[in-house]
């Protein structure tokens, strides 16, 4: 059977407080309407349209590399209005569409997958995700004759009996395609809000006896974000789910309350996560690693048995067997090898580092290209900006690069070479020479006493 999915991703979300449509604040790194539409890829879910107004434009490119369609909603006039929007998404589809909110991101893939096996196993036209709550208060009512749902009533329009039940509608549905658009068709706004409300199509289907169930689920699921508070609400929850997954995985995490994890990054069974990490984007971290607290890894791959320590390492990879850090920066589009040491205060830019080569403190490396077995000494830089362009440094396998040179690109240093400390290097060193640019020491006596610096006691 056809499956497709809606997602009301069009309001602005006043009590949040933003120039940014609420649906693109992100919970544990990704933006919410992400969440739902990642969730929704894993349930099988193909065909997905994104019901946008406020922000279209922001809320469109932010998701455009998810593979979905967009429908507008100019006006906020209700969630059945939002569904009337799509009409030109689900015109000639025969099945069942699903509606999701954007701004709920805690679904879960096996509760979509199960959604959608009840409505398909009960012949349902509508079924219901609901939740059961202590108290109800605020929420409309699930009103039931055993497993079939008979209506939904508002909070303020329960009568006494009504008020005493706890089951209440999340705003996500199922429908059968073709009996949803006839419906939507008889939407109107004779009502205390003016709006359309999707709730309505339940009654209408009622009236027509079609059959309506529902599935009650955790409540924590269908939370939505209105505010800062819930906002922050909904990451804790995400978070502890994340952390949770790992610990199950052979991951230790020692504080998972101090260790912020992505949704989609991938740990390698038996590494150890010290507190104070952020883990983002698409990072992926190889098995028997360390990291030590306090490092940011984003869209990075590291390989297995790397130890980090309190350093940033952004949109590269570090291969098997390194150490990085303290305090070490590999901005994007470097690639550092196998059992490489990359020290304190280095910084690496844009450049390739390789196997078994080390750089172990006060290091600038930019725009270069780095052979195996090299030994770096404290204080290199790299010059690759001469104020209008960035040049390439090579520097060939087993080289030795003295303290406190300057490499001024485009320089090749070849295999085997070797720099002298102190020395600015502005022209090629071939293999196996010895390259020394620095002025003779020459030292002359007298002249402190001369210029009268000399310091008496």
């Amino acid at each position: 059977m056809y499956k497709c999915a809606l997602i009301l991703a069009a309001g602005q979300g006043k009590r949040i407080k933003s120039d940014l449509p609420k649906v693109l604040h992100k919970v544990c790194g990704k933006e919410m309407v992400n969440h739902v539409i990642d969730t929704l890829r894993k349930s099988k879910i193909e065909d997905i349209n994104v019901i946008v107004g406020k922000g279209a434009e922001l809320v469109k490119s932010n998701t455009s590399s998810r593979n979905v369609s967009y429908s507008l909603q100019e006006e906020q006039l209700g969630t059945g209005h939002a569904v009337k929007c799509a009409m030109e998404f689900l015109k000639d589809k025969s099945g069942t569409v699903a509606v999701f909110n954007g701004d709920a991101p805690l679904i879960k893939e096996d509760t979509i997958v199960k959604l959608f096996k009840i409505h398909e196993e009960n012949n349902n036209s509508a079924t219901i995700l609901t939740s059961i709550l202590d108290d109800a208060s605020g929420y409309g009512r699930i009103i039931r004759s055993g497993d079939e749902v008979l209506k939904i009533v508002e909070h303020k329009d329960c009568n006494e009996e009504e008020l005493k039940v706890k089951e209440i509608n999340s705003g996500i549905y199922c429908f059968e395609i073709e009996k949803l658009v006839e419906c939507l068709g008889n939407l109107s706004t004779n009502n205390s809000q003016g709006e359309y409300y999707l709730t309505d199509v339940i009654e209408m289907l009622k009236d027509k006896a079609e059959r309506v169930g529902a599935l009650v689920i955790d409540h924590e699921e269908t939370l939505g974000v209105n505010s800062r508070l819930q906002l922050s609400e909904v990451e804790a929850i995400l978070r502890k789910r994340i952390n949770n997954k790992h610990l199950d995985n052979g991951i230790t995490i020692i504080d998972p309350m101090t260790t912020y994890i992505g949704a989609d990054v991938e740990i390698g069974q038996d590494t150890i996560i010290y507190p104070g990490n952020v883990l983002e984007g698409n990072t992926k971290i190889g098995k028997g690693c360390t990291l030590f607290p306090n490092s940011r890894i984003n869209n990075s791959i590291i390989g297995k048995n790397v130890e980090i320590q309190s350093s940033v390492i952004l949109d590269s990879s570090v291969g098997n067997n390194t150490t990085v850090g303290p305090f070490a920066y590999i901005r994007p589009e470097s690639v550092v090898g196998d059992n490489v040491r990359i020290g304190d205060f280095v910084e690496i830019k844009k450049s390739t580092i390789g196997n078994n080569t080390k750089v172990s403190h006060l290091t600038y490396v930019g725009d270069s290209e780095v052979g195996e077995s090299c030994n770096f000494g404290c204080g290199t830089v790299t010059v690759n900006y001469d104020g209008t362009n960035k040049h390439k440094t090579v520097i060939g396998n087993n080289s030795f690069i003295g303290c406190n040179t300057n490499l001024i690109s485009p320089v090749t240093i070849e295999d085997n070479s070797y720099i002298a400390a102190g020395s600015t290097i502005t022209n090629d060193v071939h293999s196996g020479e010895l390259a020394v640019a620095r002025a003779k020491q020459r030292n002359i006596e007298g002249w402190v006493d001369k210029r009268g610096l000399i310091k008496k006691k």
